[in-house]
């Protein structure tokens, strides 16, 4: 079985992870750019979890500071600046952590959503189902009828005011992990004078459900699958199905895909056990 060239491979990352010594980003026109050449990153880095994100790309590859004076929380700024803009999709997404995400791409993470045309009918079916629950129906029901709102607002509108953070929050993170709400904004408000303005995602990107709906679920997957390990290099299977959550059969019969086409070839790493995964350019 071929074995994984390490050297080639820390070549690799060192560019799609935009590391030393290539030049830190410093703008914002400088991120999207990035988001773009990546198709989706990470806001921050995530334990466990290989993928390039925007602090490390600004900041180097270093845990993100405490301080709030460090140079590399100027991502932050650039994250809220663009929240309304609609430069790239922003929400939590994988892991249900703080994506970013190329519009290009967003359509096919849209295609593999719950979601089907109808943003008025989806969200029941998927509560009727016992795939939403009752907090984040409340939530959903909120913005899709009164429109974009606050954080503070949209917990008491919700009738969720006197329900645990951990209720409420949990209600965003699922309904901006299937797509179904994203934050536009930040307001004023609160005791931090700092809080997320969230939208139902088919008024806030009018086209996005019609271009996902000529993406089949399999191109999705292959296409994703695709990025992941255009930025990464190489990967175990269990390190796709940790990020993307897909069963596991869709993700083995994608890799299976991938693996026939020559995208990916089935190889070794030369200091750790198990089957791994890698762009043919990276392995001997």
């Amino acid at each position: 079985m071929p074995m994984i060239d390490l050297k080639k491979l820390q070549t690799h990352r060192t560019r799609t992870f935009n590391l030393p010594p290539a030049k830190r980003l410093a703008s914002p026109a400088s991120a999207l750019k990035f988001v773009d050449a990546r198709g989706f990153v990470y806001f921050w880095p995530i334990k466990g979890i290989d993928l390039p994100s925007l602090w490390t790309a600004v900041a180097g590859n270093r845990p993100v500071a405490d301080k709030h004076d460090d140079p590399g929380h100027i991502t932050w700024g650039w994250k809220d600046g663009a929240l309304d803009k609609k430069m790239w999709y922003y929400a939590k997404i994988l892991r249900k952590k703080a994506t970013m995400i190329s519009l290009e791409v967003a359509p096919y993470f849209y295609a593999l959503s719950e979601n089907y045309g109808s943003p008025e009918e989806d969200y029941l079916l998927a509560y009727e189902e016992g795939r939403l629950t009752q907090s984040a129906k409340q939530v959903y029901e909120t913005l899709l009828n009164e429109g974009a709102m606050n954080t503070l607002d949209l917990r008491k509108a919700s009738k969720l005011a006197n329900a645990k953070d951990s209720e409420f929050n949990k209600a965003l993170e699922v309904l901006q992990a299937d797509f179904k709400i994203l934050p536009v904004g930040v307001a004023e408000a609160g005791a931090w004078k700092y809080s997320h303005i969230y939208e139902i995602v088919p008024r806030h990107f009018p086209k996005l459900p019609e271009q996902a709906r000529k993406i089949g679920e399999r191109e999705a997957r292959e296409k994703l699958l695709s990025l992941y390990f255009e930025s990464v290099g190489a990967a175990q299977e269990s390190d796709v199905n940790k990020l993307f959550g897909w069963k596991k059969d869709l993700t083995a019969r994608t890799i299976t895909s991938l693996v026939e086409k020559r995208t990916l070839v089935e190889s070794e790493h030369p200091k750790q056990k198990g089957k791994w995964l890698a762009l043919l350019k990276l392995v001997n």
